[in-house]
């Protein structure tokens, strides 16, 4: 199992490991890692847009927006965090505890970049030692997205599609399922979870009737997870026609 690089100040790493919900309920304890999840998100967002320029001279803007969003989303830092045992390292308040936070895909990657940005403030500010610890995680998920030296699409979509865009285009151009072209309606409500963790379900309507449901662990996810499943059903209709 790869280890988090070594650090001077270990109460820096303890701090990107500690979670609201563990500062509220034991302020004691010192801060939060709210701030360091700030800053590594910036740093990540950096050096995963010089990694792409660097290593892909080939590939357009659009292209290397993508495969950013492919490379530093919720869920891919989720992994990261994962690799680095930081599921089990966590500081969790009970209730974060008890509803299954160490699995929570948002809350890990909040941790990943809480690390990196304490990573960065432990080498007094330097990026070049985050640059050769992160750009081999950037390699190895590039490497996965290309099959014989071609891009795979239907893994990096997965990650970066824009459900919700994609299901109102389609919605508004179709006549049949939509004769008053209304667009979709997202009923969305927290249905479990605490707080720090919650979960929410969102069901997307058009012209009143149901068409899909999900979760997530925001507004925002739950509603994408929905049109995604409103959508399956309509690519599954299209291609038997096809």
């Amino acid at each position: 199992m790869p280890s988090v690089p070594s650090f001077h100040n270990p109460q820096l790493l303890r701090q990107a490991l500690t979670h609201s919900s563990y500062h509220k309920e034991n302020p004691e304890a010192g801060p939060d890692n709210e701030r360091l999840e700030f800053l590594g998100d910036a740093i990540l967002t950096f050096l995963c847009g010089e990694f792409l320029y660097q290593r892909n001279s080939t590939i357009d803007e659009g292209e290397m927006t993508r495969l950013r969003t492919a490379l530093v989303n919720g869920k891919q830092l989720a992994k990261f965090a994962r690799v680095f045992n930081l599921d089990k390292r966590l500081y969790l308040g009970v209730g974060v505890e008890r509803s299954n936070g160490r699995q929570n895909p948002r809350l890990l990657g909040s941790a990943f970049e809480a690390v990196v940005g304490a990573y960065y403030l432990d080498c007094d500010s330097d990026i070049q030692p985050v640059r050769d610890w992160v750009w081999p995680l950037f390699e190895r998920v590039t490497k996965e997205l290309f099959v014989d030296g071609e891009r795979s699409l239907r893994s990096m979509q997965s990650q970066a599609v824009d459900y919700k865009s994609l299901l109102q285009e389609k919605v508004l151009a179709d006549l049949e399922l939509n004769p008053d072209r209304e667009p979709p309606r997202y009923h969305t409500k927290r249905i479990a979870g605490t707080d720090d963790a919650p979960v929410f379900q969102s069901m997307v309507t058009i012209a009143g009737m149901p068409v899909g449901t999900g979760q997530g662990s925001s507004k925002k996810a739950a509603e994408k997870a929905a049109a995604q499943d409103a959508l399956e059903p309509m690519i599954e209709e299209k291609q038997v026609e096809g």
